[in-house]
């Protein structure tokens, strides 16, 4: 059976149910079962979930570095959060997660418009025609300079960067689906990260940045809080 005749052999009632459910479990998780590993099967799917999930004039602007070898993930752990001893921060995730992932944003290297990298990633990954490409140059420089007035390399990094969130929410919610765990991480300093990247992974600053982190697993313990937010009323406005 497909995934289209399952999803239609279900209830409208039976997927909202699934996606509220695994929204509600989700939860930021502090410290992993280092015992508990994701299968290389399931931990695909949540890659190809990345891989497959939008971004801006479809750039794909960042790249996913899994880091699985804890000598190389202890390399970050002096300037993480929580590496004066509490185990309920990045340090505490460095060394319990099954997977640990970094995201690196595009630069203005790549993604200044009508730079080569982009003039290759249109012909040859996303096979569009010249004359297409060209109206997605002209766009793309309309976008950069006059909608959102992108310059200069810090505020292409930043957009590089929240299409990586794009990917990592939906590696997320997927993760939750299948009942993983996961955390959003930000807990780390941008200069250091930035120096080890490069000195001990190879990472050319020129082209790459930190953007943020994500841990994933299965959870040691509970949430110590329970799951708050915001009234419905408080955060959507109909117009």
């Amino acid at each position: 059976m497909s995934i289209a005749q399952e999803i239609k052999s279900m209830t409208m009632n039976d997927i909202q149910a699934q996606i509220m459910e695994a929204n509600n479990f989700r939860h930021a998780t502090k410290v992993f079962d280092s015992e508990a590993k994701i299968s290389e099967s399931e931990f695909n799917t949540i890659l190809e979930t990345a891989r497959l999930s939008p971004s801006s004039f479809g750039m794909e602007p960042w790249q996913l570095l899994v880091i699985q070898s804890t000598e190389k993930r202890e390399l970050f752990r002096e300037f993480a959060w929580g590496a004066n001893g509490a185990t309920n921060g990045t340090a505490g995730q460095l060394g319990t997660a099954s997977h640990f992932c970094i995201f690196l944003a595009h630069t203005g290297a790549t993604m200044a418009h009508h730079s080569d990298y982009q003039q290759k990633h249109m012909k040859e990954v996303k096979q569009l025609p010249d004359e297409v490409i060209g109206f997605i140059n002209d766009a793309f420089q309309k976008f950069q300079e006059h909608d959102f007035h992108i310059e200069g390399d810090r505020q292409i990094v930043d957009w590089s960067a929240r299409q990586a969130y794009i990917a990592l929410g939906n590696m997320m919610t997927v993760a939750a689906l299948m009942g993983i765990d996961s955390c959003p991480i930000e807990g780390f300093e941008m200069g250091k990260t930035i120096a080890v990247l490069e000195e001990r992974f190879g990472i050319d600053p020129k082209l790459y940045k930190p953007a943020v982190m994500g841990a994933f697993g299965y959870r040691a313990d509970g949430p110590v809080f329970p799951k708050t937010r915001r009234k419905m009323e408080a955060v959507v406005s109909w117009v």
